[in-house]
Parts: structure tokens; sequence; C-alpha cells
């Protein structure tokens, strides 16, 4: 059942590994590291799907500009290429966005990032990229009785404001018509939904924006922007809606390291989309915590998916808040991520992130609860890498005050769709396209509050989240919880932060 389970660092993920393997030698050479100083009308730090989708459309808005983009490792080689490949909308949000933004601006957002579904479907399609795109929903599933009533506010949200096909309940009986685990009860299926191989939709975009002429730096890393630099905990980055013009003004300066020495980039504005290595700068690090999340790969078994019915392509999660995550490939593989992983301190990503043994076996253990008729079957590979958290479990796209560096990142792990509305923001905003009318929607520029500083970030953090890992186990098992576990698991909610279990 195991097989090679231990996960390293060292190792590409199993969807960048395929990627990779299907590029030409050319292709690869075409992004040496910076070395010396360049100039750039946008300067975009971050080879993720942030900064490639922000790149692709600064294109499309100002053919000609000059972009470069910064990347440490190779495009693709962080989140973007390791995460489960779901591209899905915000129908479940739906209840947060209303609280925030009223109902008119929670249905604007909503209606924006689901738009960004079909998008993905129809870039690929255009520009000749096979990343398995496949659109067929995604199911919400109660995997334990504590799970029932799973996403009924959205439901309801969805309901009163006119878009009930959206978010549909499913009786049990309809959940394992699609699905057929012992464990599944009820659920939600939302059609506004897709499945993607990751790392290859990753190593498109790099591709179309080389052949649209962008200069892309891979092995390049950027050690200070505008003089600040990474490391300094304990700071708290300003608030703000969004930066001034800035074009008047002196430009933006880029620092950076690579195997070829240092290097500079110096442009007209800047867009950080470092994910979250975004948590080791001061103005953006007080206000994300980093988690570690796994993923596991089974063996091809097309003929045990037929088994329990799974042939229709579906996503599929649970009502954890420490989520189990589910998919199959075209091979016939299923793919179950876990975010039961461990925290990170300072914004620093180490080897817990990318080396955990522990974590995977939970996420294993996760699949053979799920699927109990499934004991025997190999799993081949393992991975993890880590996630970006806001204090409101929302991504954030706004602007440092004063100055032209615009930014992105907190998707809590589910960032393949919304990144796409996110590069249209980021772009609009460093060119000042005003008229774009991504800028008016309301989650434009909001910032969330900002976490305590370290080590009690790190703390609190680890201890909340192995109480809710612990929590959400027991629940499984059908004990009842600690009361101290129960207290702790909700600590976030009682203190304003919208993260962890009600």
């Amino acid at each position: 059942m195991l097989g090679a389970l231990r996960p390293s660092g060292a190792r590409r993920s199993w969807w960048l590994r395929e990627a990779l393997a299907s590029e030409s030698g050319d292709l690869a050479a075409a992004t040496p590291p910076l070395s010396g100083s360049i100039t750039a009308d946008v300067v975009v730090i971050g080879g993720g799907y942030t900064g490639l989708w922000t790149a692709w459309r600064l294109t499309e808005l100002a053919p000609g500009v000059r972009i470069v983009v910064l990347e440490a490792d190779i495009c693709g080689g962080g989140p973007s290429g390791r995460n489960g490949g779901f591209v899905t909308g915000w129908w479940d949000e739906l209840p947060t966005l209303v609280e925030r933004h009223g109902s008119d601006g929670a249905l604007a957002i909503a209606r924006a990032i689901d738009g960004t579904v079909d998008k993905v479907g129809t870039w690929c399609d255009a520009h000749g990229v096979d990343a398995w795109y496949t659109k067929a929903g995604s199911l919400s599933v109660s995997a334990a009785p504590a799970q029932d009533g799973l996403g009924e506010a959205a439901v309801d949200a969805c309901r009163a404001l006119g878009v009930a096909d959206e978010f549909v309940a499913m009786s049990p009986k309809e959940v394992r018509a699609r699905v057929a685990s012992p464990v599944f009860r009820g659920g939600i299926f939302m059609r506004g939904a897709a499945t993607v191989q990751p790392a290859i939709l990753a190593r498109g975009l790099r591709r179309v924006l080389l052949e649209r002429g962008v200069t892309i730096h891979e092995g390049t890393t950027a050690v200070e922007l505008d003089g600040e630099r990474p490391g300094l905990l304990g700071a708290v980055g300003a608030a703000g809606r969004r930066a001034p013009a800035g074009r008047a003004g002196r430009p933006v300066r880029v620092r950076t390291s690579s195997a070829l020495g240092g290097g500079e980039v110096i442009a007209r504005s800047a867009v950080v989309g470092l994910s979250a290595w975004a948590a080791a700068w001061p103005s953006f690090g007080r206000r994300l915590v980093t988690w570690s999340s796994y993923i596991v790969l089974t063996e091809p078994i097309p003929d045990r998916l037929e088994e329990l019915g799974w042939t229709g392509g579906e996503g599929v999660a649970d009502g954890r808040f420490t989520l189990h995550y589910l998919r199959t490939t075209p091979d016939g593989r299923i793919a179950l991520g876990g975010g039961g992983g461990r925290a990170g301190f300072g914004g620093k990503i180490g080897p817990g992130f990318t080396d955990d043994l522990f974590s995977v076996e939970r996420a294993a253990a996760g699949l053979r609860r799920l699927f109990p008729s499934l004991r025997d079957v190999r799993i081949e590979d393992a991975w993890g890498g880590p996630i970006d958290i806001t204090s409101d479990h929302l991504p954030v796209f706004a602007s440092l005050p004063g100055r032209p560096i615009h930014y992105g990142h907190g998707y809590s792990g589910n960032g393949v769709a919304p990144s796409v509305l996110g590069g249209r923001i980021l772009a609009a905003l460093a060119l000042e396209r005003a008229d774009d009318p991504a800028l008016a929607l309301p989650l434009v520029g909001v910032v969330p509050r900002a976490f305590p500083p370290e080590p009690l970030r790190y703390l609190g953090a680890r201890v909340v989240r192995e109480a809710i890992v612990r929590t959400e186990l027991a629940e499984e098992r059908g004990e009842r919880p600690s009361s101290l576990l129960r207290q702790l698991s909700r600590l976030p909610r009682r203190l304003g932060y919208h993260l962890g279990p009600e």
C-alpha cells in the first residue's frame, strides 16, 4: 500500500516531473539566472500562478510592455506545481463574502471567480496547453456525523441571492451515486468547478510568456525590494487600499541573488506574487500564516474507480477544516491531499513543508478511511509544500501605500482559479488602468488584520492547528473530543479570525 511514501524537497512533485519531461531543451535554457542590472516597465517577483497570470494579462493590456519575471526556483516549482489542481469558484464562501462586502459585492466577486473556471479551459485550448482540463464539478461531502450540515449556510445564501443552481445540496444516495465511499453522507455539488494538471498549466503559461517576449529569470531570488529585505520578524506591513500612481516618482529597485552572482532590476512598478514566501517579508509577514499540505498519489486503478462509480472526473473534498481533497487522473490514479501539516516560523519555508513523513502518513490514513476497499492499492508518490493563509481565509490583492508595488497572496491552498482574477487585478494596478472593471470589485485593496508577532504567531498556529486536527480525527472515530481540544480549535474565531471551526 505505502510504496514510495517518503517525501523529499529534493524531488519534484509528480505533476512537475510529468510536465518537465515533455519540455524541449531549448525551452529549458530560455530562462537563465539574472546577472547584472536591467530595466523594465514591470518587474514580477514570483513565477507561480499569480506572477504568470499577471504577466500574461500585462501582455494583453499593453503589447510591447517590458516585463521581467523573477523566480527563485523554476516556474511552477512552488505551490503552482504541487497543488491538487482544483479550479473552483467561491460559492461556498458566499456567507463570508456577504458579511464582508454585502449581497451585491459578494455576488460580483463570486461571479468574477466563477468566470475564471471557464477562462482556464479556453486559455488552454487557445494556446495548445494540454493541462487535462476537465470541468466536471466539485463535490463537498460530509464524511462523519460531525460534518453534517456542511455548507448549509452557503446553500441558503446562494438561494437567497438567486443563484441556487451554483451550489446544490445532495442526499447521501446522490453523493454515493457519484463516488461510492461507505463513509460519505450528504453533500453539496458545485457545478462550476474543474480540475487540471497544475504543473502543466504553470509551465504552459511560462512557454506562452516567452513566446510573447516576456523576460523570465529562473534560479533568481529577490533579496531586496525597495530597501526591504526578508527575515525581519515582528514588523507589520502598512495597510492601505491601493498605491497612488507613482509613475512620476522614483522607480522600484529589486536586488537579486543567483548562481551567477548579484543582479538588479529597476522598474516603473512591481508585482509581488510570492505565495507563502511572502510571509518572510516585513510588509506582508504579519498578515499571513503558513502551513504545510501533503498529497499522496496511488498507482493507476481505473478498474477500481469503475467499482466506486467515480468515473465523471469530479473533484471531492470532505467537511473538515483541515480538509481532505481528492481527484482522479486520466490514467486512473487518485491524488489525495491533506491540510493537516505543520506551521512555519517567521516565514521560513523549511524541510517541514516538504520532507514530513508524519504528515504524509496522515494523508495516506485519510485515503484508507475514505476508501477502505482500496487498502491494498499501492501509493506510488507523495509530496508536500506550503500554503499561505490570511486572517479572513481569503486572498488579498492590494498595493503598498505610496509606492507602485502591488501584491497578491493568501489563497489558503485554493488559488488556481482566484489567481487568474488576481493576475488581472494586479496587471491593472501595475499599469494604472483604473477603468478595468476588476478594480471595482470590493475585495481589491482590502487588507486583512494582522496576526500576532513571532513567536506568538508560530506557537499559536501550531497549537491551534494540532488541536483542530486532533478534534476532527476524534470526531471521525465517533469520539467526543476533550473540552480543551474543542476550546483551542475554536480560539481563532473567538479572537476575530475567520479560521477554524465555528
